[in-house]
């Protein structure tokens, strides 16, 4: 699995579990509804840290609490070629 693709999987994840659709995910966190469709489609691989923050905060979690879960903890970079 790609990285970019675990978060967004993260992201669909935790819409699913609190029954929230994308386009509210945009307005709870005041991130543009365009951004947020780039990321979760998968045309932003790297959304910056500000925008995973507020994404967070809309699911009423720290930063790091939104980015501590075991697809992400067990990615390894050892195969990436961003290097």
């Amino acid at each position: 699995m790609d990285y970019s693709e675990i978060y967004v999987k993260r992201i669909r994840s935790l819409c699913k579990q609190r029954g929230i659709a994308i386009n509210k995910l945009a307005t709870m966190s005041d991130v543009k509804q365009s951004t947020l469709d780039n990321i979760v489609r998968g045309l932003t691989k790297n959304p910056r840290v500000k925008t995973l923050h507020k994404i967070a905060i809309a699911f009423n979690m720290t930063l790091a609490e939104f980015l501590d879960f075991d697809e992400l903890n067990d990615y390894s970079f050892d195969d990436d070629e961003d290097d």
